[in-house]
């Protein structure tokens, strides 16, 4: 990230700002397995119809997924499986923060309980 620009690191910025985003995450989740429409995607978030298109809207203009029309449906598909493997990459990173929390809490209660 040192040789980036300011202009670079805008754009930078706002692609984690489209991941920012539960029920982003949730929609980008149900779209691991291959694509899907909107009402598969409704099911899988159990959002509404309204915020779930929203969502596919500004994940769409992110250029995270793309959309493709066929017949009255449209399905949408994860545009780079990268991001996926930038996905995994993170979770990784809040599991094994979670695991040392949990821990630490487990130890903490032990000593609490050896202390009485």
């Amino acid at each position: 990230m040192t040789q980036l620009d300011d202009q670079a690191l805008i754009h930078i910025a706002k692609y984690f700002q489209a991941l920012a985003e539960p029920m982003r995450l949730k929609i980008l989740n149900g779209l691991r397995d291959g694509e899907k429409n909107v009402t598969e995607l409704v099911e899988i978030s159990r959002g509404t119809q309204a915020n779930v298109s929203k969502h596919l809207n500004l994940l769409r203009e992110s250029k995270l997924i793309k959309r493709e029309s066929r017949g009255t449906k449209a399905y949408y598909s994860i545009a780079d499986q990268r991001t996926f493997d930038l996905c995994n990459l993170v979770c990784g990173q809040i599991a094994s923060q979670m695991s040392l929390e949990v821990a630490a809490n487990e130890a903490f209660i032990v000593t609490l309980q050896a202390n009485q």
